[in-house]
Protein backbone atom coordinates (compact mmCIF):
# COMPACT_ATOMS: atom_id res chain seq x y z
CA UNK A 1 0.00 0.00 0.00
CA UNK A 2 3.05 2.55 0.90
CA UNK A 3 4.45 2.19 -2.64
CA UNK A 4 1.35 2.18 -4.19
CA UNK A 5 0.79 5.95 -1.91
CA UNK A 6 4.09 6.65 -3.21
CA UNK A 7 3.49 6.39 -7.28
CA UNK A 8 0.33 8.57 -6.70
CA UNK A 9 2.63 11.35 -5.29
CA UNK A 10 4.83 13.69 -7.50
CA UNK A 11 5.85 16.45 -5.54
CA UNK A 12 9.40 15.82 -4.61
CA UNK A 13 12.79 17.09 -2.51
CA UNK A 14 15.67 16.27 -1.99
CA UNK A 15 18.16 16.76 1.12
CA UNK A 16 19.71 20.22 1.77
CA UNK A 17 22.88 19.05 0.44
CA UNK A 18 24.14 21.72 -2.53
CA UNK A 19 25.67 24.67 -1.41
CA UNK A 20 25.06 28.35 -2.18
CA UNK A 21 25.49 31.45 -0.71
CA UNK A 22 26.39 30.46 2.21
CA UNK A 23 24.20 27.94 3.34
CA UNK A 24 22.35 24.53 1.79
CA UNK A 25 19.64 24.23 -0.37
CA UNK A 26 16.80 21.21 -1.78
CA UNK A 27 15.64 20.89 -4.79
CA UNK A 28 11.55 20.79 -4.96
CA UNK A 29 10.26 19.15 -8.13
CA UNK A 30 7.64 17.47 -9.93
CA UNK A 31 7.25 14.54 -11.62
CA UNK A 32 3.86 14.79 -13.38
CA UNK A 33 3.62 18.62 -14.46
CA UNK A 34 5.47 22.62 -14.23
CA UNK A 35 1.75 23.38 -13.52
CA UNK A 36 1.29 21.05 -10.44
CA UNK A 37 4.81 22.76 -8.97
CA UNK A 38 4.19 26.03 -9.58
CA UNK A 39 0.99 25.73 -7.94
CA UNK A 40 2.23 24.00 -4.66
CA UNK A 41 5.18 26.64 -4.63
CA UNK A 42 2.83 29.26 -4.70
CA UNK A 43 0.72 27.74 -2.01
CA UNK A 44 3.53 27.80 0.05
CA UNK A 45 5.09 30.65 -0.41
CA UNK A 46 8.41 30.17 -2.21
CA UNK A 47 8.70 32.78 -4.91
CA UNK A 48 8.59 32.07 -8.23
CA UNK A 49 11.87 34.02 -9.02
CA UNK A 50 13.54 30.72 -6.59
CA UNK A 51 12.65 28.32 -10.05
CA UNK A 52 15.47 27.14 -12.01
CA UNK A 53 14.86 25.25 -15.25
CA UNK A 54 12.73 22.16 -13.94
CA UNK A 55 12.78 22.73 -9.90
CA UNK A 56 12.82 25.10 -7.21
CA UNK A 57 15.39 25.66 -4.84
CA UNK A 58 14.48 25.51 -1.37
CA UNK A 59 16.90 27.12 1.69
CA UNK A 60 17.74 24.03 4.51
CA UNK A 61 15.65 26.04 6.76
CA UNK A 62 12.58 25.78 4.92
CA UNK A 63 13.23 21.51 4.13
CA UNK A 64 10.97 20.58 6.97
CA UNK A 65 8.11 23.01 5.94
CA UNK A 66 7.92 22.09 2.56
CA UNK A 67 7.69 18.04 3.49
CA UNK A 68 5.03 18.99 5.94
CA UNK A 69 2.85 20.28 2.98
CA UNK A 70 2.99 17.30 1.14
CA UNK A 71 6.52 16.88 -0.79
CA UNK A 72 8.04 13.69 -0.34
CA UNK A 73 11.75 13.22 0.54
CA UNK A 74 13.74 11.72 -1.77
CA UNK A 75 17.51 11.29 -3.01
CA UNK A 76 19.02 13.70 -5.80
CA UNK A 77 19.22 10.70 -7.74
CA UNK A 78 16.19 9.31 -7.54
CA UNK A 79 14.75 13.13 -8.44
CA UNK A 80 16.81 13.74 -11.36
CA UNK A 81 15.45 9.95 -12.81
CA UNK A 82 11.87 10.40 -12.14
CA UNK A 83 11.57 13.70 -13.94
CA UNK A 84 14.19 11.85 -16.60
CA UNK A 85 11.42 9.37 -16.63
CA UNK A 86 8.49 11.80 -17.16
CA UNK A 87 10.18 14.07 -19.79
CA UNK A 88 10.53 17.48 -17.38
CA UNK A 89 14.29 17.28 -17.03
CA UNK A 90 15.69 20.63 -18.26
CA UNK A 91 19.55 20.61 -18.77
CA UNK A 92 20.75 24.09 -18.38
CA UNK A 93 21.58 24.32 -22.54
CA UNK A 94 17.44 23.63 -22.91
CA UNK A 95 16.91 26.39 -20.42
CA UNK A 96 15.56 29.95 -21.63
CA UNK A 97 17.98 32.50 -20.55
CA UNK A 98 19.76 35.09 -22.11
CA UNK A 99 23.03 34.21 -24.21
CA UNK A 100 25.77 36.22 -25.92
CA UNK A 101 25.78 38.15 -29.02
CA UNK A 102 26.35 35.66 -31.94
CA UNK A 103 26.03 32.68 -29.98
CA UNK A 104 22.98 29.72 -31.21
CA UNK A 105 20.09 30.63 -29.31
CA UNK A 106 17.71 27.59 -28.33
CA UNK A 107 15.71 26.62 -31.44
CA UNK A 108 11.80 25.19 -30.22
CA UNK A 109 10.51 22.33 -31.17
CA UNK A 110 9.06 21.60 -34.35
CA UNK A 111 5.08 21.82 -34.97
CA UNK A 112 3.01 18.68 -36.09
CA UNK A 113 -0.44 18.62 -37.20
CA UNK A 114 -3.09 18.63 -34.64
CA UNK A 115 -0.52 20.68 -32.85
CA UNK A 116 -2.42 23.77 -31.15
CA UNK A 117 -1.47 27.79 -32.20
CA UNK A 118 -2.29 30.77 -31.00
CA UNK A 119 -3.01 33.97 -32.77
CA UNK A 120 -2.26 37.29 -31.18
CA UNK A 121 -2.40 40.86 -31.60
CA UNK A 122 0.40 42.78 -30.28
CA UNK A 123 0.57 45.78 -32.21
CA UNK A 124 -1.71 47.32 -34.74
CA UNK A 125 -6.00 46.54 -35.68
CA UNK A 126 -6.76 43.40 -37.39
CA UNK A 127 -8.81 43.57 -40.84
CA UNK A 128 -11.23 40.85 -39.65
CA UNK A 129 -11.94 39.40 -43.26
CA UNK A 130 -7.63 39.24 -43.87
CA UNK A 131 -7.63 37.31 -40.35
CA UNK A 132 -10.07 34.69 -41.51
CA UNK A 133 -8.71 34.22 -44.85
CA UNK A 134 -4.71 33.37 -42.54
CA UNK A 135 -7.07 31.08 -40.17
CA UNK A 136 -8.41 29.03 -43.18
CA UNK A 137 -4.39 28.34 -44.32
CA UNK A 138 -3.25 27.64 -40.94
CA UNK A 139 -6.29 24.93 -40.44
CA UNK A 140 -5.54 23.76 -43.95
CA UNK A 141 -2.02 22.78 -42.38
CA UNK A 142 -3.81 20.38 -39.88
CA UNK A 143 -3.34 23.27 -36.99
CA UNK A 144 -5.46 23.30 -33.87
CA UNK A 145 -6.09 27.12 -34.16
CA UNK A 146 -7.31 29.49 -31.32
CA UNK A 147 -7.52 32.83 -31.43
CA UNK A 148 -6.65 35.87 -28.33
CA UNK A 149 -9.96 37.59 -26.67
CA UNK A 150 -8.69 40.92 -28.20
CA UNK A 151 -7.10 39.87 -31.60
CA UNK A 152 -9.92 42.11 -33.31
CA UNK A 153 -10.08 44.80 -30.74
CA UNK A 154 -9.24 48.29 -30.88
CA UNK A 155 -8.14 50.80 -28.36
CA UNK A 156 -10.61 53.33 -27.26
CA UNK A 157 -8.31 56.33 -27.20
CA UNK A 158 -5.43 55.15 -29.86
CA UNK A 159 -7.09 53.57 -32.96
CA UNK A 160 -3.62 52.27 -34.29
CA UNK A 161 -3.74 49.47 -31.51
CA UNK A 162 -5.27 46.47 -31.63
CA UNK A 163 -7.02 46.81 -27.70
CA UNK A 164 -5.18 48.34 -24.88
CA UNK A 165 -1.65 47.29 -23.74
CA UNK A 166 -2.51 45.63 -21.08
CA UNK A 167 -5.08 43.39 -23.18
CA UNK A 168 -2.32 42.65 -25.77
CA UNK A 169 -0.18 41.87 -23.70
CA UNK A 170 -2.16 39.60 -21.69
CA UNK A 171 -3.38 37.47 -24.80
CA UNK A 172 0.19 37.32 -25.48
CA UNK A 173 1.18 36.00 -22.11
CA UNK A 174 -1.49 33.93 -21.76
CA UNK A 175 -1.16 31.95 -25.16
CA UNK A 176 2.66 31.65 -24.59
CA UNK A 177 2.20 30.09 -20.99
CA UNK A 178 -0.86 27.65 -21.82
CA UNK A 179 0.85 24.02 -21.83
CA UNK A 180 -1.64 23.37 -24.85
CA UNK A 181 0.43 26.17 -27.06
CA UNK A 182 3.12 25.30 -29.07
CA UNK A 183 3.32 28.41 -31.24
CA UNK A 184 2.23 31.93 -31.09
CA UNK A 185 1.55 33.33 -34.52
CA UNK A 186 1.53 37.25 -34.81
CA UNK A 187 -1.86 38.45 -36.76
CA UNK A 188 -0.26 41.75 -38.03
CA UNK A 189 2.24 44.14 -37.40
CA UNK A 190 1.37 48.21 -37.63
CA UNK A 191 2.48 49.67 -34.56
CA UNK A 192 2.84 48.89 -30.93
CA UNK A 193 4.32 45.65 -29.91
CA UNK A 194 7.29 48.09 -28.32
CA UNK A 195 4.34 49.26 -25.86
CA UNK A 196 3.66 46.23 -24.43
CA UNK A 197 7.55 45.11 -23.93
CA UNK A 198 7.62 45.86 -20.04
CA UNK A 199 3.95 44.59 -19.49
CA UNK A 200 5.10 40.87 -20.04
CA UNK A 201 5.09 38.46 -17.75
CA UNK A 202 9.15 37.33 -18.78
CA UNK A 203 9.69 34.79 -15.48
CA UNK A 204 6.76 33.23 -16.43
CA UNK A 205 6.99 32.64 -20.22
CA UNK A 206 10.66 31.81 -19.53
CA UNK A 207 9.55 29.15 -17.16
CA UNK A 208 6.78 28.11 -19.72
CA UNK A 209 9.29 26.80 -21.74
CA UNK A 210 10.12 27.27 -25.69
CA UNK A 211 7.77 27.96 -27.95
CA UNK A 212 7.46 29.02 -31.95
CA UNK A 213 6.79 32.82 -32.46
CA UNK A 214 6.29 34.28 -35.69
CA UNK A 215 5.84 37.36 -37.25
CA UNK A 216 7.44 40.31 -38.79
CA UNK A 217 7.84 43.80 -39.72
CA UNK A 218 6.92 45.77 -35.80
CA UNK A 219 7.08 42.43 -34.36
CA UNK A 220 10.93 42.85 -34.39
CA UNK A 221 10.34 44.45 -31.11
CA UNK A 222 8.83 40.62 -30.04
CA UNK A 223 11.58 39.09 -31.66
CA UNK A 224 14.74 41.33 -30.02
CA UNK A 225 13.33 40.82 -26.86
CA UNK A 226 12.15 37.48 -26.74
CA UNK A 227 15.95 37.02 -27.94
CA UNK A 228 17.73 38.85 -25.44
CA UNK A 229 15.45 38.12 -22.23
CA UNK A 230 15.38 34.42 -23.11
CA UNK A 231 18.00 33.01 -25.57
CA UNK A 232 15.12 31.77 -27.83
CA UNK A 233 15.17 31.38 -31.70
CA UNK A 234 12.47 32.79 -33.31
CA UNK A 235 10.83 32.55 -37.04
CA UNK A 236 10.68 36.08 -38.84
CA UNK A 237 8.19 35.02 -41.48
CA UNK A 238 4.57 36.68 -42.96
CA UNK A 239 2.13 37.46 -40.24
CA UNK A 240 -1.59 35.83 -40.54
CA UNK A 241 -3.06 38.00 -42.43
CA UNK A 242 -0.79 38.35 -44.72
CA UNK A 243 -1.30 34.47 -45.98
CA UNK A 244 -4.52 34.01 -47.20
CA UNK A 245 -3.59 36.54 -50.15
CA UNK A 246 0.13 36.53 -49.84
CA UNK A 247 2.39 34.47 -52.19
CA UNK A 248 1.84 30.78 -52.60
CA UNK A 249 5.49 30.18 -52.29
CA UNK A 250 6.02 32.42 -49.02
CA UNK A 251 2.80 30.21 -47.47
CA UNK A 252 4.52 26.70 -48.60
CA UNK A 253 8.01 28.12 -47.43
CA UNK A 254 6.61 29.14 -44.01
CA UNK A 255 4.94 25.45 -43.48
CA UNK A 256 7.74 23.68 -44.29
CA UNK A 257 9.57 25.71 -41.85
CA UNK A 258 6.94 24.83 -39.53
CA UNK A 259 5.91 21.38 -39.87
CA UNK A 260 8.72 19.99 -41.94
CA UNK A 261 12.50 21.54 -41.17
CA UNK A 262 15.41 20.57 -42.40
CA UNK A 263 19.03 22.43 -42.70
CA UNK A 264 19.69 24.15 -46.04
CA UNK A 265 16.81 26.85 -46.18
CA UNK A 266 17.51 29.23 -48.34
CA UNK A 267 15.83 32.74 -48.21
CA UNK A 268 17.50 33.73 -51.78
CA UNK A 269 16.23 31.48 -54.15
CA UNK A 270 17.02 34.24 -56.87
CA UNK A 271 20.35 35.32 -56.73
CA UNK A 272 20.92 38.58 -54.54
CA UNK A 273 22.62 41.36 -55.56
CA UNK A 274 26.35 41.33 -54.64
CA UNK A 275 27.68 44.95 -53.09
CA UNK A 276 30.84 43.63 -51.02
CA UNK A 277 31.70 40.37 -52.15
CA UNK A 278 33.53 37.67 -49.50
CA UNK A 279 31.74 35.02 -47.79
CA UNK A 280 30.59 34.87 -43.99
CA UNK A 281 29.20 32.69 -41.46
CA UNK A 282 27.22 33.04 -38.38
CA UNK A 283 23.45 33.46 -36.43
CA UNK A 284 20.94 35.31 -38.08
CA UNK A 285 20.20 38.97 -36.43
CA UNK A 286 18.13 41.75 -37.22
CA UNK A 287 14.67 42.09 -38.64
CA UNK A 288 12.92 45.77 -39.16
CA UNK A 289 15.38 48.72 -40.06
CA UNK A 290 13.19 50.90 -37.82
CA UNK A 291 12.47 48.95 -35.27
CA UNK A 292 15.56 48.12 -34.67
CA UNK A 293 16.82 51.43 -34.61
CA UNK A 294 13.96 53.25 -32.14
CA UNK A 295 15.26 50.11 -29.83
CA UNK A 296 18.55 51.68 -29.48
CA UNK A 297 19.10 52.54 -25.40
CA UNK A 298 17.30 50.18 -23.97
CA UNK A 299 17.54 46.45 -22.95
CA UNK A 300 15.21 44.57 -24.98
CA UNK A 301 17.98 44.04 -28.29
CA UNK A 302 20.59 41.94 -29.67
CA UNK A 303 23.55 43.39 -31.51
CA UNK A 304 24.68 42.09 -34.54
CA UNK A 305 28.16 41.14 -32.87
CA UNK A 306 29.35 37.59 -34.44
CA UNK A 307 25.89 37.97 -36.80
CA UNK A 308 24.53 38.22 -39.98
CA UNK A 309 22.85 41.07 -39.95
CA UNK A 310 19.43 40.75 -41.43
CA UNK A 311 17.39 43.97 -42.55
CA UNK A 312 14.14 45.26 -44.20
CA UNK A 313 11.47 48.01 -44.12
CA UNK A 314 9.04 49.56 -46.14
CA UNK A 315 7.28 53.18 -46.89
CA UNK A 316 10.83 55.14 -46.18
CA UNK A 317 12.41 57.75 -47.89
CA UNK A 318 16.37 56.99 -48.27
CA UNK A 319 17.36 59.38 -46.10
CA UNK A 320 15.24 58.13 -43.32
CA UNK A 321 17.11 54.46 -44.25
CA UNK A 322 20.70 56.79 -43.77
CA UNK A 323 19.40 57.88 -40.57
CA UNK A 324 18.23 54.60 -38.97
CA UNK A 325 21.33 52.82 -40.36
CA UNK A 326 23.36 56.16 -39.00
CA UNK A 327 21.49 55.54 -35.97
CA UNK A 328 22.58 51.77 -35.41
CA UNK A 329 26.32 52.38 -36.50
CA UNK A 330 27.06 55.35 -34.04
CA UNK A 331 24.96 53.11 -31.24
CA UNK A 332 27.31 50.10 -31.94
CA UNK A 333 24.32 47.80 -33.27
CA UNK A 334 26.73 46.86 -35.95
CA UNK A 335 29.94 46.37 -33.94
CA UNK A 336 31.60 42.67 -34.77
CA UNK A 337 29.06 42.13 -37.16
CA UNK A 338 29.81 39.69 -39.81
CA UNK A 339 27.67 40.40 -42.75
CA UNK A 340 24.82 42.36 -44.10
CA UNK A 341 21.66 40.76 -45.96
CA UNK A 342 18.97 43.27 -47.10
CA UNK A 343 15.49 42.02 -47.90
CA UNK A 344 12.78 44.55 -49.21
CA UNK A 345 12.95 48.15 -48.43
CA UNK A 346 9.59 49.36 -50.45
CA UNK A 347 9.59 51.61 -52.53
CA UNK A 348 13.15 52.18 -52.64
CA UNK A 349 15.00 51.82 -56.38
CA UNK A 350 17.28 49.02 -55.95
CA UNK A 351 20.21 51.15 -56.98
CA UNK A 352 19.68 54.34 -54.27
CA UNK A 353 19.56 51.15 -51.81
CA UNK A 354 22.65 49.86 -52.95
CA UNK A 355 24.86 53.19 -52.91
CA UNK A 356 22.99 54.28 -49.51
CA UNK A 357 24.30 50.44 -48.34
CA UNK A 358 27.83 50.83 -49.75
CA UNK A 359 27.90 54.43 -48.55
CA UNK A 360 26.82 53.36 -44.47
CA UNK A 361 27.83 50.35 -44.16
CA UNK A 362 30.59 49.62 -46.88
CA UNK A 363 32.93 50.57 -44.07
CA UNK A 364 32.41 47.49 -41.68
CA UNK A 365 34.42 45.67 -44.30
CA UNK A 366 32.15 42.76 -44.39
CA UNK A 367 30.29 40.76 -47.37
CA UNK A 368 26.79 42.41 -48.09
CA UNK A 369 24.09 41.58 -50.44
CA UNK A 370 20.51 43.29 -51.69
CA UNK A 371 17.16 41.49 -52.83
CA UNK A 372 17.35 38.85 -50.26
CA UNK A 373 13.67 37.19 -50.56
CA UNK A 374 12.14 38.10 -47.13
CA UNK A 375 10.10 41.45 -45.98
CA UNK A 376 6.92 43.82 -47.55
CA UNK A 377 7.69 42.55 -50.75
CA UNK A 378 5.09 39.92 -52.50
CA UNK A 379 7.35 36.76 -51.52
CA UNK A 380 8.20 36.88 -47.70
CA UNK A 381 10.10 33.70 -47.20
CA UNK A 382 10.49 33.19 -43.56
CA UNK A 383 13.87 32.03 -41.43
CA UNK A 384 15.07 31.44 -37.91
CA UNK A 385 16.99 34.35 -36.69
CA UNK A 386 19.42 33.19 -34.01
CA UNK A 387 20.29 30.14 -35.95
CA UNK A 388 23.90 29.79 -37.96
CA UNK A 389 23.51 30.65 -41.67
CA UNK A 390 25.81 31.01 -44.43
CA UNK A 391 26.26 34.11 -46.66
CA UNK A 392 28.28 33.51 -50.10
CA UNK A 393 27.92 37.67 -51.20
CA UNK A 394 29.88 36.00 -54.45
CA UNK A 395 26.66 33.83 -55.40
CA UNK A 396 24.42 36.03 -53.89
CA UNK A 397 23.30 33.07 -51.53
CA UNK A 398 22.36 32.86 -47.70
CA UNK A 399 21.39 29.28 -46.45
CA UNK A 400 20.69 28.26 -43.16
CA UNK A 401 23.35 25.64 -42.10
CA UNK A 402 20.90 24.00 -39.13
CA UNK A 403 17.23 23.04 -38.80
CA UNK A 404 15.46 26.02 -38.15
CA UNK A 405 13.58 24.18 -35.26
CA UNK A 406 14.15 20.84 -33.47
Amino acid sequence: MAADRAELVTLLIDPPNSPGHGRLWSHLASDTSYDELHAFAQRIGIPRRGFDRDHYDVPQERYEQVRAAGAVAVSSRELIERLARAGLRRRKSQTLAPRRPGRPLLRPPRLHPGDRVAVVAPAGPVPPRRLDAGLAVLRSWGLDVVVGRHVLGTDERWAYLAAGDAARAEDLVGAWCDPDVTAVLCARGGYGTQRILDLLDWPAMAAAGPRVLVGFSDVTALHQAVAARLGLATVHGPVVTSLGAGDEASRAHLRALLLDPSPGTSITPAPARTLVPGSAEGVLAGGNLALLASGAGTGDRVTAAGSIAVLEDVTEQPYRLDRMLTQLVRSGWFDGVRGVVWGEVGEVPGAVLDDLARDRLGHLGVPMVAGAAFGHGARNLAFPLGVPARLDADAGTLVVRERPLL
